[in-house]
């Protein structure tokens, strides 16, 4: 129940910022390069402290934040850091995308356990098709034609190459 409090909580949070402010993204260099030597310094130590959350979000919305986003910062600074510093490290650890052409050859060669979903990182849809070999076929056409569509990508982000 408490979790429950707290999750709800920190969604109207949210939502209450969301819907208060309106982000206009403006790219301008000397801003942009202020965020990322931010983020550089927060990966370093990997720590946000609220001053430099603050930083990152004027940045993005283009102006100076309202009493509620400051609030809000207050409130929940800690969690949207970490959020930043984990998304910022994914990002910078990614070695390259996925390939069409090889998520289409596992889905025709081994299509029937799942393999493809497990490259293209949907770890629990491929050992649902696993056990159920592949929805006895029919989940495997059907992802099939979504990866020749170019329906179903990788989970964080767009194909490297495509076909």
């Amino acid at each position: 129940m408490k979790l429950f409090k707290k999750t709800t909580l920190f969604l109207f949070a949210l939502l209450f910022i969301l819907s208060s402010a309106t982000i206009v993204p403006k790219h301008t260099e000397p801003k942009f390069r202020d965020v990322t030597s931010v983020l550089n310094a927060a990966k370093a130590d990997g720590k946000v402290s609220k001053k430099e959350l603050k930083t990152i979000i004027e940045t993005a919305k283009g102006s100076s934040l309202t009493l509620k986003e400051k609030i809000a910062i207050s409130i929940f600074g800690k969690k949207l850091g970490n959020k930043i510093i984990a998304e910022s490290k994914a990002q910078g650890s990614e070695s390259g995308g996925k390939s069409q052409i090889v998520a289409l050859l596992l889905c025709l060669i081994v299509g029937g356990i799942g393999i493809h979903r497990f490259y293209l990182g949907y770890t629990w849809q491929g050992v649902v098709q696993i056990l159920t070999l592949g929805g006895l076929g029919i989940w495997t056409l059907i992802d099939l034609i979504r990866i020749i569509t170019g329906d179903l990508k990788p989970k964080n982000g767009d194909y490297d190459k495509t076909l």
